[in-house]
């Protein structure tokens, strides 16, 4: 009789076959699920950052075509009208006047136009409400032009007379005798309502927060949603910065005031100004919580009865289902070699079982290659600055001193511009294998951007750390570089924690000490003070 209880106690407190294997295969189907929608997220996130920037960029091309010619044909209207003003000096003022406000209400360019004589003189304006006509010129980029006596755009700039923040484009008016009688200039009054405006429908943003703006061949605003923003400088911004190099292209970028874009951009070759079209990356994150959410609707009822009919047949399948939940609860932790599908007496549990395989096989080749690219440049195979970050954070929380070296290439910019991007590559991978040759085995070479790499020097003090910057210095002096000149860097250095105690104060104090031996003459390694 006691052992009978005994039994019936023990029995009482195991699980039923049905009921483990059902909760078994209701793991195994949740993690699958939750696999494919991560997957799915991936997948979506990086289809629609590479849509949306490619779209921003073919929006913004379209808009730098369409303003090369407004501005073509604002030039060709400015030298049209110039013409016929060859012969001024026998025309009357009214007649001058009368051919202004022609020129601008017909064409609808200008909010603004002006002959301004050879010495200045401010002969005749449209609308004759601006009363400058009789006056000279004050501003300097009306002098400017007025000297170059060939077509001019100038940049943003407040005008003394009205206030007014203005660009205006100039032509030079020459007689028929050849003689330069002054110029022919029309005004754009950049934050009131102008060609510009009306052609680009105001630049508001749109639902999705997508906007854009156009800087000038200096880097200054001339367009923006906000209009307090005209004029503002921009030149730092590293989309402006290429646009600034002619050059048009996509890719993610952060604004003035830290804010994560995807910005497609173009250069106009009419006036050397540029367009870029910005779209926020929260708006995408936006749109793949509605996708997944979708996703998880769109699936439920087909996984409720896929779910009901596995709990049906969990007798059958127990064998092959115990283990693909013993795969897919190690996912994610360790690296998982499959063995090659048996051939199960059920057809489903066999399809199920190799589905499984190829997904993972496929997700961890993924995850791999994503690691990879996310911590190593392309061009040098070295890790690049996210690692970095990731390193020197983790040294900070471990509490282990170290020296930061800040390499930069002398004159970098002067060796693409001299013999191109492909041998100014060639010349970042022999700087790395000079770098490389000279650093003992604990020592991590990371690219920083463009042309600087970052030194990380364990348990080294600055002393020591100068030591070992001067023989990489002195290594890349004296090699025979992929370039006829000879080539140098500027190193500068700072210690954690005696210089900083963070990661953007060392990189700040290292970045000093590099300004402070290029201005020194570059070639040279300086510790920060």
């Amino acid at each position: 009789m006691y052992r009978g209880l005994k039994s019936t106690f023990c029995q009482s407190k195991k699980l039923s076959l049905t009921t483990l294997l059902t909760g078994l295969v209701t793991l195994v189907i949740l993690l699958t699920s939750s696999i494919l929608l991560i997957g799915s997220y991936k997948s979506k996130k990086q289809s629609l950052m590479e849509t949306t920037l490619h779209l921003n960029y073919i929006n913004a091309d379209r808009m730098s075509r369409t303003m090369d010619s407004l501005f073509v044909s604002m030039h060709n209207s400015l030298k049209y009208n110039a013409g016929r003003l060859s012969d001024i000096e026998a025309m009357a003022p009214e007649q001058v006047n009368e051919s202004l406000d022609q020129m601008r209400s017909s064409s609808n360019f200008f909010n603004s136009i002006t002959m301004v004589e050879a010495s200045g003189f401010i002969r005749n304006v449209s609308p004759a409400s601006l009363g400058t006509a009789g006056k000279h010129i004050t501003s300097k980029n009306s002098q400017v032009a007025l000297a170059l006596r060939k077509p001019y755009i100038s940049s943003p700039y407040l005008t003394a007379n009205t206030n007014r923040l203005i660009v205006f484009l100039s032509q030079p008016v020459v007689s028929s005798a050849g003689t330069y009688l002054g110029m022919l200039s029309g005004t754009i009054y950049l934050q009131e309502n102008n060609i510009l405006s009306e052609i680009f429908d105001n630049g508001q943003e749109d639902d999705s927060g997508a906007y854009y703006y156009i800087v000038d061949s200096e880097g200054h605003l001339v367009y923006h949603p906000d209009k307090q923003r005209i004029g503002q400088d921009v030149s730092s911004n590293a989309v402006v910065q290429q646009l600034l190099n002619k050059q048009s292209g996509e890719q993610p970028v952060r604004n003035l005031k830290g804010i994560d874009l995807l910005a497609g951009y173009s250069s106009v070759p009419a006036n050397g100004w540029g367009i870029v079209v910005v779209s926020p990356v929260s708006q995408i994150q936006h749109e793949l919580v509605g996708h997944i959410r979708i996703l998880i609707w769109y699936c439920l009822g087909p996984f409720i009865i896929l779910l009901l009919g596995v709990i049906l047949l969990a007798r059958k399948f127990a064998r092959p289902f115990v283990y693909l939940a013993d795969v897919v609860s190690r996912m994610g932790t360790e690296k998982i070699e499959l063995q090659e599908a048996k051939r199960y007496w059920s057809r489903e549990a066999y399809l199920l079982t190799d589905g499984v395989s190829l997904a993972l096989d496929n997700i961890q080749q993924q995850t791999e290659q994503l690691t990879q690219e996310a911590a190593t440049d392309v061009l040098t195979g070295l890790m690049n600055r996210r690692s970095l970050e990731y390193t020197i954070r983790q040294w900070m929380a471990s509490g282990v001193p170290f020296s930061l070296v800040m390499l930069d290439v002398d004159h970098f910019k002067l060796v693409n511009d001299t013999h191109g991007h492909h041998l100014g590559d060639e010349v970042l991978k022999h700087v790395v294998r000079m770098i490389v040759t000279s650093l003992r085995p604990d020592d991590v070479c990371y690219r920083y951007g463009g042309e600087e790499f970052v030194i990380l020097l364990t348990r080294t003090l600055p002393a020591e750390a100068f030591s070992a910057a001067e023989r990489i210095r002195k290594a890349v002096e004296r090699s025979k570089a992929p370039i006829p000149e000879q080539l140098t860097v500027s190193q500068g250095i700072a210690h954690y924690p005696s210089h900083a105690s963070d990661l953007e104060g060392l990189l700040g104090r290292a970045d000093q000490a590099l300004y402070l031996a290029k201005s020194r003459g570059r070639n040279r390694t300086v510790i920060t003070e």
